[in-house]
């Protein structure tokens, strides 16, 4: 027992990675291709294994979330080459968090997905894994050129999933969202390749103390090199004005694919973190240095973000239906953590973390949200206009109405707390006034827009148009409440919460540390090399020293 927990704490690092590719190769193998190409026995099997999987999965990113709560910086090697040789992934608070929102999305979206909608195209569920190896992947590698890797295959995954079902509507906006992600994975391989040929290195551990040494003209072509990486990362975040493709693409897909989506954009805000918050973040240069490409990105972070938000609830206030609303209610959220970001501090980065985590949960349960109420309005579906009533309007309003409030910061709902720390670390910050106004104006607007489409679809109804819609099975509605509860309760458990963003903001500061942790072997590695993060790092037992 102790040598089968020994090796799990060993290897748990590439666990999130290695379980859902495992799952999605037995998957093609045993044939999942829904009720068009095999029996309903294979997608029955299909069901548990992947459900089964994500479990496996919840409880692997919870362990590693109590790692890394508990000071663990884990770093593991593939193949024992020493980074920044090697391919190496790093799991320090940071990236625990994203790995366990990732399950805690994942695993309500994949129940919800079982009701029915699996069985509208080939291999939903093997693609469903791929896209979560994609996801963990880009959340634990700790190289540049990994993240693209990983990109790539999320994105590759995310292409089918998008246009899963088919439909008219979806070949055409998934044409549109294939090219634009071709082209902002070319401007990736360009950016990634100044980089290397600048520092000769493509480790973010390494990256982070060979930039402030990069001087002169070098300089002026790092940081031209970072601001591609920022477009690239602004695309894949929603990151104004490359945030137009979002709504269309999202409003278009199924719903439990535009719920997981609600994570996949979060990719682009973690990159943007990494990358432009800590690789070129508030560093020291290299003395008698005339030009840095620190802190490139800092001028128009900040103001793009705000005016993400801007964008996204004005998007909102004209969507004509739910899940448009939505999905512009997505860019909008971004906005607001890309604006934390962009005050570069800790308790400003912080606050985006913990709003980060309560966006994506309400954000994904609307989603699933939509198509419920949907499912009960006859023809009118999700089209903010009067209907048939919905079978469930007590349960669906008041999922609507907790959505709502959390999502326009109303206390003492988790998005308040989240904007009310945003709003106390950008006090005294030159763009302060700035930042109170957007927040607050768009938290407003926001209940507006909620309150327009919850009057439309819950109160508005024709009674003239009887409903023939039977309610939602209880394998939806527990889907979907589960990810409104989820995120309910972050203001239950808030305090330990804002603890470990407020420590996750502070390893993030730790430039140095990370990097010790990451790159102290030379030779001999053992790949048990997870030590209590302290600033320094000790040799593991059996590592040479």
């Amino acid at each position: 027992m102790n040598a089968l927990l020994d090796a799990l704490r060993l290897h748990l690092p590439v666990l999130p990675v290695l379980l859902p590719v495992a799952t999605a190769i037995l998957l093609l193998l045993l044939g999942d291709g829904g009720s068009r190409g095999h029996g309903r026995h294979q997608l029955l099997t299909a069901r548990r294994i992947a459900l089964v999987s994500g479990l496996i999965g919840l409880g692997v990113a919870v362990l590693l979330v109590l790692q890394a709560d508990a000071g663990v910086l884990a770093v593991y090697r593939l193949g024992e080459w020493p980074a920044p040789y090697g391919i190496v992934l790093v799991v320090d608070r940071l990236s625990a968090m994203m790995v366990a929102l990732t399950a805690l999305v994942a695993l309500p979206v994949l129940l919800y997905a079982c009701g029915g909608w699996d069985a509208q195209g080939r291999h939903f569920h093997a693609l469903f894994q791929f896209q979560l190896m994609g996801l963990n992947g880009a959340f634990v590698t700790g190289d540049l050129f990994n993240l693209f890797v990983f990109f790539e295959v999320l994105l590759i995954a995310s292409y089918v999933l998008m246009m899963h079902g088919g439909g008219k509507e979806r070949l055409r906006v998934g044409l549109h969202y294939v090219v634009l992600n071709l082209a902002a994975s070319a401007l990736f391989l360009i950016g990634v390749a100044l980089i290397y040929a600048l520092t000769g290195t493509l480790n973010l551990a390494d990256l982070a103390l060979r930039v402030p040494q990069v001087t002169g003209p070098d300089a002026t072509v790092l940081g031209a090199a970072a601001m591609v990486l920022l477009v690239v990362f602004g695309f894949k975040a929603a990151l104004a004005p490359m945030s137009l493709w979002l709504p269309a693409t999202y409003a278009a897909s199924s719903a439990p694919v535009a719920a997981l989506f609600a994570i996949m954009t979060k990719v682009g805000v973690y990159a943007i973190l990494r990358v432009h918050g800590v690789v070129f973040g508030d560093v020291a240069p290299a003395a008698g240095a005339a030009a840095s490409a620190a802190l490139v990105a800092q001028p128009m972070l900040l103001p793009l973000g705000l005016l993400t938000s801007i964008t996204g609830v004005i998007g909102a206030l004209a969507a004509q239906t739910l899940a448009r609303l939505v999905a512009w209610l997505t860019v909008a959220s971004v906005g607001t953590v890309l604006a934390a970001l962009g005050l570069y501090g800790e308790s400003a980065w912080s606050a985006a973390l913990f709003y980060m985590a309560h966006s994506t949960l309400i954000v994904a349960g609307l989603f699933l949200l939509a198509e419920l109420v949907g499912a009960q309005r006859g023809l009118a579906g999700g089209n903010l206009e009067p209907a048939s009533p919905v079978a469930q309007p007590a349960l669906l309003g008041t999922l609507l109405l907790l959505a709502a409030a959390s999502s326009a910061g109303l206390p003492p709902l988790p998005g308040f707390i989240g904007k009310l720390m945003l709003l106390q670390a950008s006090s005294g910050h030159a763009w302060g006034p700035a930042v109170w106004t957007v927040v607050l104006s768009v938290g407003f607007f926001t209940l507006i827009g909620l309150a327009r489409a919850g009057s439309l679809l819950f109160w508005q109804v024709r009674q003239d148009l009887p409903s023939g819609a039977s309610g939602a099975s209880p394998r939806l509605l527990a889907a979907t409440v589960s990810l409104v509860a989820a995120s309910v309760a972050l203001s239950v458990w808030a305090a330990p919460v804002m603890r470990y963003t407020e420590a996750a903001a502070r390893q993030l500061a730790d430039r140095a540390g990370y990097a010790a942790a990451v790159l102290a072997p030379a030779a001999g590695v053992s790949t048990d090399t997870t030590q209590p993060y302290t600033g320094r790092r000790t040799p593991a037992a059996g590592e040479r020293r």
